[in-house]
Formats: structure tokens, sequence, C-alpha cells
């Protein structure tokens, strides 16, 4: 059983991962605040964590967003509306010396990552030798993986693998697509995502026109990059994407106009796929969209593909 952590803007997860079988079991989960004191976020990290059943001297896989040094184990967060106390903070130092359970090792990797190969290895990904994962959350996180590697260069790859890094009409992505995106063209400053969500589902126009207007550019902008990519399967995860209904029909409309057509039969949350290693040979598989495909209860196993990507790394 290997101990991992995933690290998201409001909420660190903790648990341990059989890879044999992707069982998740020894789940808890604990609310950060991003905009709060290191030690405080810090302490939250770790007391989440000291409620594993690990020994001493394991090695823990733990995912976290980004700007980060994964190799490092360093924190960069700057301006991106989360983290900012950490900046500069050892992460990897602060784990090994605090927890009771001492770690023999931690491996970090970015959250998006995480969560594709999970999706690969045991989830909607599975099967397919090109695929693309984007988590809709506090940002946009994004990763491209080809034959179970993750790719940060090459045709329809972004800068680095982020899309974060790409414009929609001469602006950065994350101010068409983000939550505070979302929030500012509302004008709501008492809701949240899933309140105009849930007005949207109510017939209220204004709140259906804001999330459909989001997630068509959103498809436009992914469209030609899944196309030059090669991708035949995107996978949609991060807490917005718990609004699959209100998602879907738009991101599909801009990945249309994009120029990637995904087919009408997609699913979103059928049984998972027997686990192990994706296969290695040609397979001639169907361009699909799905979302995470345990998005639809997310007070249970949300998250599950970030926490078995983590272990993955860990055993690497």
């Amino acid at each position: 059983m290997i101990p991992v952590l995933e690290i998201g803007g409001t909420h660190v997860t903790a648990a341990l991962v059989d890879l044999r079988d992707g069982r998740v079991t020894s789940r808890s989960r604990r609310p950060l605040d991003p905009h709060g004191a290191a030690e405080d976020i810090l302490g939250a990290v770790r007391r989440c964590a000291e409620g594993l059943p690990v020994p001493p001297g394991a090695r823990w896989g733990v995912a976290v967003p980004g700007p980060f040094d994964y190799a490092e184990g360093i924190a960069l967060f700057v301006g991106v509306g989360k983290f900012d106390a950490l900046y500069g903070t050892d992460v990897r130092a602060a784990l090994c010396d605090g927890l009771w359970q001492l770690p023999g090792d931690v491996v970090f990797l970015n959250d998006a990552h995480a969560f594709l190969i999970g999706e690969w290895f045991a989830g909607a990904a599975r099967g397919h030798r090109r695929a693309v994962g984007i988590t809709l959350g506090t940002g946009v996180g994004s990763a491209f993986l080809a034959d179970g590697s993750i790719c940060e260069d090459g045709a329809g790859v972004p800068p680095e693998g982020r899309m974060d890094l790409t414009e929609i009409d001469g602006r950065p992505l994350e101010d068409t697509v983000s939550r505070q995106a979302i929030l500012a063209r509302y004008g709501d400053p008492a809701a949240d995502v899933h309140d105009i969500a849930e007005r949207a589902r109510a017939g209220e126009e204004r709140a259906h026109r804001v999330l459909h207007d989001t997630f068509t550019k959103l498809g436009a902008a992914l469209g030609p990059r899944l196309t030059d990519f090669g991708a035949t399967v995107l996978v949609v995860g991060g807490s917005i994407s718990r609004s699959w209904d209100l998602v879907a029909p738009a991101l599909r409309t801009g990945l249309v106009t994009g120029g990637w057509a995904p087919d009408a039969a997609a699913s979103s949350a059928g049984p998972r796929p027997p686990v192990g290693p994706a296969p290695s040979g040609p397979r001639r598989v169907s361009t699909a969209v799905a979302r995470h495909t345990r998005v639809m209860n997310p007070a249970g196993p949300d998250g599950e593909a970030a926490l078995i990507g983590a272990a993955r790394a860990a055993t690497a």
C-alpha cells in the first residue's frame, strides 16, 4: 500500500493506494485555506497525512498544483490566487521532518498530470495511446500523455504542456476559464460557481449564458491542439466538472468548432476497466470526451484518479 497526498486549492486528501487493483483506502480529507499562513497550510497537510497507518520509511507520492519545483519539492506559488505564503518553502523537508511516520522519500508531481496518469492506468483514458486531461477549478490544469508518459512539448502541446500559458482572444486563458473569471463575469459577489450552475438548471438565462460561453471558448481553444496531438480521448476533472450536465454540451460545441469532433455516444461514468498498464500496441479507439469517472460522487471517491497517479509516481 502506497501512501499518497493530493493537495488542491481548497483541500488536502490523504489515502493509501494498492496499485495491484487500483484500490484506494484509508482516505481522509481536510479543508485548506489557500490564503492562510504557511504553517497553517502545512499543519493541515500534516494532520491529514498522520491519519494514515503507514510505517516509517515509506515512499510517499504527492500531487500538488503548480507553480512548483517538483524535483526539489519547493513551492513557487505567486500570482495564482492561492498558497502565496508558501512561496520558497521546502515542502519536502516540511513533510519529511514533520510527520511522525518519517517518510523515506517524498515524490511530487503536478496534480493534473497525476489525474491523467490515474485515468490512463485505471479509468476513462485506459487503452488510449494519446490522451489529454483538463482539470477545472481555481484555474485550469492540463496534461498531455502519449503511451503512458507526460509530454511537455511536441505537436499540439502548449508551452510546458500548460494550457494556462495559452490565450483566448489575446488574453490569458484563465481570464476566461477559471473560477474567478466565471464569478467576475456573472457579477454576483454572493454566488459561487455551484450557485451559478444551480441557477442555470433552474432556467436563469444569464447563468446559463456565462457557463455556456466559458466552456464553448475552452473547447474551441482545445480543439486544434487535440487534433494536432492526435488525442483520442479528453478527460475532464476538477471541482467545476461536477456540473458536467452544463459543462459537456458547451465544451462539445467548442471542440467541434475547433476541429475535434467527439463521438455523440461518448460516455461519462461507466464501470472502471480492469486495472493494469494500458496496452502498448496499436488499437483502434473512437474519439471521446469524458469527465472524471467519479465526479458525480464528490463526497466519496472524487479525486481518486489523482491519488492513483501519485502512487504511480512514487513507484516509478
